[in-house]
């Protein structure tokens, strides 16, 4: 399902790289989790507003492609965002399958490298991170 009219403006602040690439997030719309990070460029950009699918570059194939295409485990997009600089966006997706990772995992963010008890901020606390 198309998201709607691109919005020209934002889209022209969108800082695409040398290569023409831009980070790309992919987050669970429901739960919030951190599902993958991938490329994209222009086109790969127009074409998931353009069919609610997320479409990202490959930079080792040189190639556009559709998550789920091959595994079925397809991402619908609910809306994309801009960071305030320009140079990243923001997924906000409800993913079907088992997941977004490759290994089929649920997110590429499965393994965990160090952890501890943080320090949520003043009257944050039942908000998540997000907000």
């Amino acid at each position: 399902m198309p998201l709607g009219d691109l919005d020209d403006e934002l889209l022209g602040q969108v800082k695409f790289d040398a290569k023409g690439l831009v980070t790309a997030v992919a987050v669970d719309a429901t739960s919030k989790d951190v599902l993958m990070v991938a490329y994209m460029d222009r086109e790969a950009l127009e074409r998931t507003v353009r069919t609610g699918r997320s479409w990202f570059f490959s930079r080792s194939r040189q190639e556009l492609w559709c998550k789920g295409e091959t595994s079925g485990d397809r991402q619908y997009v609910r809306e994309v965002r801009v960071d305030c600089d320009g140079d990243a966006l923001l997924l906000l997706v409800d993913q079907h399958g088992d997941g977004a990772c490759h290994t089929k995992s649920w997110s590429c963010f499965f393994r965990s490298l160090a952890s501890g008890p943080g320090v949520p901020a003043p009257g944050r606390e039942a908000e998540g991170a997000g907000g």
